[in-house]
């Protein structure tokens, strides 16, 4: 299966999907004008990497502003991820956040209480 990579846009993040090392690294914005139609080919993406392999999958992620639709898309992935791991898949989240955003750390507790499966967040000293 091939990597995903999409070049972040002022609008949207950059997405780098590397299937032999099972890591999604997404950073950046995310505000697309439609957040479904964007975040599309990255979770058919991860679908086809649960259904077609057995190694652990990582997402790391830098997201700094998300909006509505985005966070609703976010939290999809999640749900993917939390069956698959109820199911005995290795998966795991870390989410790096800028500490002058108290805004996005708030949320990102929030998404991190919903889930079983690891879930790091940490400081981003960038």
């Amino acid at each position: 299966m091939p990597n995903l990579i999409l070049a972040s846009s002022p609008s949207t993040p950059q997405i780098m999907a590397d299937w032999d090392n099972g890591l999604m690294s997404i950073q950046g914005d995310s505000y697309p004008e439609n957040s479904f139609e964007f975040f599309d080919p990255i979770i058919d993406w991860i679908e086809r990497f649960l259904l077609q392999t057995q190694q652990p999958l990582r997402l790391e992620l830098r997201l700094v502003y998300m909006n509505t639709s985005s966070v609703k898309v976010m939290m999809d992935i999640f749900d993917m991820l939390e069956e698959s791991f109820k199911q005995g898949r290795q998966v795991s989240v870390d989410w790096y956040y800028d500490t002058r955003n108290e805004r996005v750390v708030d949320m990102v507790h929030e998404f991190k209480e919903d889930c079983s499966f690891p879930f790091q967040i940490t400081a981003d000293v960038r």
